[in-house]
């Protein structure tokens, strides 16, 4: 391992700003949940009621958090698009119309370039929803409704560069962002229709009939057959267990590697001990309409690596393991 040039003195400095920076921010974000009140609701329900889209606009730092802002709305179902303030004055102001909503974020509330366009978009009929640091500032009196994101100090130990403030416009924005998903109804299945490139998507447009094994690849054997044959079974079916089928085609149980340890440890003949007598009965089941991350989940709560999938009749259609979500990258 290297050793540290830095002298020790330097690092528990270092120690000392970054747990400071992170008791600020904290402290700012933590200040904005008792500001979560009728202005918060107004601008939820304007940008619910409004037919157009939302317009996320602002400079400098805050039109970082902006761009962000309008990004994260997109995704979870609220059409919007960033437009930084000082091309809208340059022309970008003609993408604007009467049933848009201008969403402005400034720390300051006085940002000339902003300003600068909000006459524009009040002549358009668009309305416009400020957040900014100070609520006596000019766009938060222009604004039809204000968010206050007020911060006591900056993290900076000049209070100059914007830090908390940015901080607590990141998390106000995506307060409202979750808000109007919540609102709209917002499904995963939605979620997936917007990111359906990469991990992400994947895990979120798979289910179960896309990776499990189909009934005809699963290892199958009758309840009363001698533990010798369900080993014999459960080796060439490579899932590492045996599924117990009835004659109506239903699991009856299932026969896992685990479930063989158990009998061996506790000294039984293979040769002579019947499956019916050591399977795990009730086997846990899926549809194969849920999504494969449902069963990842529901594997591993139950620390379980098969699951069982059956039809709405209860009818066994196919099988997975941990190996085929890891195969089709879901987990």
């Amino acid at each position: 391992m290297a050793t540290s040039i830095v002298p020790p003195q330097s690092l528990r400095r270092a120690l000392e700003q970054g747990r400071r920076v992170l008791e600020i921010e904290a402290r700012a974000v933590t200040a904005l949940v008792g500001r979560i009140g009728d202005a918060f609701g107004q601008a939820v329900d304007m940008i619910l009621q409004s037919r157009g889209r939302v317009i996320v606009s602002g400079i400098g730092k805050s039109g970082h958090i902006a761009r962000k802002f309008a990004a994260t709305l997109a995704s979870t179902g609220t059409p919007a698009y960033f437009v930084h303030a000082a091309e809208a004055a340059h022309g970008d102001l003609g993408m604007v119309a009467a049933e848009d909503i201008v969403f402005a974020i400034s720390n300051s509330g006085a940002s000339e370039e902003l300003l600068t366009i909000v006459p524009q978009v009040k002549r358009r009929g668009a309305r416009l929803i400020a957040m900014t640091g100070n609520a006596d500032s000019p766009l938060a009196r222009e604004a039809d409704v204000h968010l206050d994101a007020a911060v006591s100090e900056e993290a900076c130990p000049f209070n100059l560069a914007p830090t908390a403030s940015t901080t607590a416009e990141l998390a106000l924005s995506d307060a409202i962002a979750v808000a109007l998903l919540d609102a709209r109804g917002f499904s995963i299945e939605d979620f997936a229709r917007s990111h359906p490139g990469g991990n992400l998507g994947r895990r979120l447009l798979t289910h179960v009939c896309d990776v499990m094994r189909p009934h005809e690849s699963i290892p199958v054997i009758a309840g009363e057959a001698f533990l010798v044959e369900a080993l014999l079974v459960m080796t060439r079916g490579g899932m590492g267990m045996a599924v117990a089928l009835g004659n109506d085609g239903k699991p009856e149980g299932i026969f896992t590697d685990g479930d063989l340890r158990r009998a061996l440890e506790s000294g039984i003949d293979v040769r002579t001990t019947r499956l019916a007598g050591i399977l795990t009965r009730n086997p846990h089941t899926i549809g194969p309409d849920a999504l494969a991350v449902e069963a990842a989940e529901m594997m591993e709560r139950l620390r379980i690596s098969q699951l069982l999938v059956v039809n709405e009749t209860g009818v066994l259609i196919g099988a997975l393991n941990t190996h085929d979500l890891m195969q089709a990258r879901v987990i």
